[in-house]
C-alpha cells in the first residue's frame, strides 16, 4: 500500500482498530481516570509494564488521588516506590500531585503540563491526549521504532531521545486528531506487543502493508542508534554483622545525593574506609551483576568482621537491627541481596 503517509487515514483506522480489539486489559485503562494515567506514565518509565502491575496495585491502595499523594510524606511516597528504582520519578510525581491540588483544576495543555515537576514533553503529550483529548503526538522508544521502520528511515540518531525529536514531526503528521488518545495508546501498544526491537512479529502486525521495512524484510535494522559505550566497574561490598545490632549499613542523607538520599544500601569497601585487599581477605559470599545506564557493574559481596572495621567508621553506616531490615528503605537490588545474606551462616 506504501507510506502512511500517503493514506494516513488508511493507517489511522487499521491502528485504532486493531487496538480496540487486541489491547491488554490494564488497570488504568479499564477504570481510567486522570490520576490512573498519571500514575502509570510515571512507573512506565524506564520499567516494564508487567514489572510495575504489582507496584500500580499498592500505590492505588494506599495512595488513591492526588489529595492523599500530596498529603503524604515523602519517606512514605519513596517507600511505596522501593523496588522500581530511579527514585527521582517517585519524589516528582510527589511534588506534581503537591502542585496540581493547588490549582483550581488541572491543566488540559501539553505547553502547561511541562511547566509541572516531572513532565517532559513525551509524559505532557500522554497524559492530555489520553485524558483531555489533546492533540498531541506521543513519540517514546516504541514509536520511534515504529516510525523508523514505516520509512524505512536510514539516519543515524544519538540516542532515542534525538531520534524522538526528529520523528516528531511525522509523529504528529499521523496523529488521529478525532481520536488522539487511543491513537497515542495504539502506537505504544503495538511497539509493545507487535513491533518488538528484536524478533517483531510482522505477520500479525495491522499495519504491515504500511511498512517499508517489512517490504525489505529486515525491519530489525531500524532505529538506526549509535551503540553505547559500556563502562565496566567493579564495586567491592561488605556483609557485616554484631550481635545485637543486626548489619552494617549505609544510609545516605547527603542532599548531594538525592537520587538516593534515604535509601540504605551494602557499604563498599570505600564507604567502610578499608582497603580493597582487607576485604577480600574475608570469605566471598557472592558476587552480583547489574546494569544501570551505561555502566555494568560487578559487585562481590564479602564478609567482613566487625572487629575488622576501622576504630572511627565514616559517617552514615548504620547498624540495622534484624526486626528493622525489613522497614527500612533499600534499591531493589539491595533488598534481596540482604535477604539472600541473612541465611548465609559465615557470620
Amino acid at each position: 500500500m506504501g507510506s502512511p503517509l500517503s493514506a494516513p487515514d488508511d493507517f489511522r483506522a487499521a491502528l485504532l482498530t486493531w487496538y480496540r480489539i487486541n489491547h491488554r486489559p490494564l488497570p488504568w485503562r479499564l477504570e481510567p481516570s486522570l490520576y490512573r494515567t498519571v500514575v502509570s506514565e510515571f512507573m512506565c518509565q524506564q520499567t516494564q509494564v508487567k514489572t510495575m502491575l504489582p507496584y500500580f496495585a499498592r500505590w492505588l491502595e494506599a495512595l488513591p488521588d492526588f489529595t492523599a499523594l500530596a498529603a503524604a510524606s515523602e519517606a512514605e511516597v519513596v517507600k511505596l516506590w522501593e523496588g522500581l528504582g530511579y527514585y527521582t520519578r517517585a519524589r516528582n510525581l510527589h511534588k506534581l500531585a503537591r502542585a496540581l491540588v493547588a490549582l483550581p483544576a488541572p491543566p488540559r495543555d501539553p505547553a502547561a503540563w511541562r511547566e509541572l515537576p516531572g513532565i517532559g514533553p513525551y509524559t505532557a503529550a500522554a497524559i492530555t491526549s489520553i485524558s483531555f483529548g489533546a492533540t498531541a503526538a506521543v513519540v517514546d522508544g516504541n514509536v520511534v521504532r515504529i516510525l523508523t521502520r514505516l520509512t524505512a528511515d536510514a539516519s543515524a540518531y544519538r540516542d532515542t531521545t534525538a531520534a524522538g525529536k526528529a520523528l516528531t514531526p511525522l509523529a504528529d503528521a499521523l496523529l488521529n486528531h478525532a481520536e488522539p488518545g487511543d491513537h497515542n495508546q495504539a502506537m505504544m501498544e503495538l511497539g509493545a506487543t507487535v513491533c518488538h526491537r528484536h524478533q517483531p512479529l510482522c505477520t500479525v502486525c495491522p499495519v504491515r502493508s504500511f511498512c517499508a521495512a517489512a517490504r525489505t524484510g529486515d525491519p530489525e535494522a531500524y532505529p538506526r542508534l549509535a551503540a553505547k559505550k559500556i563502562e565496566a566497574v567493579t564495586v567491592l561490598r561488605a556483609w557485616c554483622r554484631r550481635p545485637g545490632d543486626g548489619a552494617l549499613l549505609l544510609h545516605r542523607t547527603d542532599p548531594a545525593a538525592r537520587r538516593l538520599a534515604g535509601q540504605h544500601e551494602l557499604p563498599s569497601a570505600a564507604q567502610l574506609g578499608v582497603a580493597p585487599a582487607t576485604l577480600t581477605a574475608h570469605p566471598l559470599l557472592a558476587v552480583k551483576k547489574r546494569g544501570i545506564t551505561r555502566f555494568a557493574f560487578t559487585e562481590p559481596i564479602h564478609a567482613l568482621p566487625a572487629e575488622a572495621l576501622p576504630a572511627a567508621p565514616p559517617a552514615g553506616l548504620v547498624w540495622v537491627p534484624p526486626a528493622e531490615l525489613e522497614t527500612i528503605l533499600l534499591s531493589g537490588p539491595h533488598r534481596r541481596w540482604v535477604r539472600e545474606l541473612l541465611g548465609k551462616t559465615l557470620l
